[in-house]
């Protein structure tokens, strides 16, 4: 009999592909960061329990492509900065990914907002234009021109919170409580530039960012990192805490109620 491919693996493919993963070198990407300022209600208001806004309300914008061969990824996020447990990080709303790969292994493991998108990085000479779009609207946008070279920073850790839940087949919320993850970021950078321009936050009802004013902005650059990340479950959170917040991840939050109160099957995928 052929193969039959939905069958299980052997446990020397199971090796195999655990082997393929942890020997990859490193990817770089070259992306664009913008931080701003932003108004420190509208942070503290998306932030779930137990995340805390730090000393600043601080919102980062992060779009990158990555020149994989045969499989060029653009990947960005929003996010806003955190505090949990004596740890400062970012806290993610939105990851927009241009391929499904990039988009599955980040939510299904680790608790990323991920969504399918568009990103965007163009640069032409010195002038520079990088956005992320769904559903029709580019929803951030950076433009501006690069005004010089920056020091390359040494090596740096860096933080970022997600809450990994799964929605209960019986519509009732989630699916026991959620739990709130530290991803670790081992970044390295060899090329960083400074870009003079502005931040333009466009309304979306789907990717609702134009909520967070700039403000103030602190900075625009334009480099080439690369990074690795190991996540670890900092503790379990309620759900009903976080139940206010799970629209966070869905663009129809009905889709979290679908379920009917008797269970029952209400169509099909």
């Amino acid at each position: 009999m052929a193969r039959v491919r939905y069958g299980a693996r052997t446990e020397a493919e199971i090796a195999a592909a655990r082997t393929a993963n942890s020997a990859l070198p490193d990817i770089w990407s070259t992306g664009v960061v913008a931080v701003w300022e932003s108004d420190p209600d509208a942070v503290a208001a998306v932030l779930p329990p137990p995340l805390k806004p730090t000393g600043r309300p601080l919102v980062r914008v992060n779009i990158s492509k990555v020149e994989l061969p045969g499989y060029p990824l653009g990947a960005g996020s929003v996010a806003v900065a955190a505090a949990h447990d004596g740890v400062e990080g970012w806290y993610p709303l939105v990851m927009p990914m241009t391929h499904e790969r990039a988009l599955i292994g980040g939510r299904e493991v680790f608790g990323e907002p991920k969504k399918l998108g568009e990103v965007t990085v163009e640069r032409d000479g010195l002038v520079v234009r990088a956005s992320l779009a769904r559903h029709g609207i580019a929803f951030v946008e950076v433009r501006g021109a690069v005004s010089g070279a920056l020091p390359v920073p040494e090596p740096a850790q860096k933080t970022d919170f997600y809450f990994k839940f799964l929605p209960a087949v019986d519509g009732s919320g989630l699916e026991g409580d959620p739990v709130l993850v530290h991803c670790v970021r081992n970044e390295k950078v060899r090329k960083l530039e400074q870009i003079t321009g502005d931040v333009v936050l466009r309304e979306s009802m789907y990717d609702p960012v134009a909520d967070l004013p700039v403000r103030r902005l602190v900075e625009i650059t334009i480099g080439e990192k690369t990074s690795d990340q190991k996540g670890r479950v900092a503790e379990r959170v309620s759900a009903q805490a976080l139940l206010p917040y799970i629209h966070q991840r869905y663009d129809d939050p009905a889709h979290v109620l679908d379920g009917p109160p008797d269970g029952s099957e209400r169509g099909s995928a």
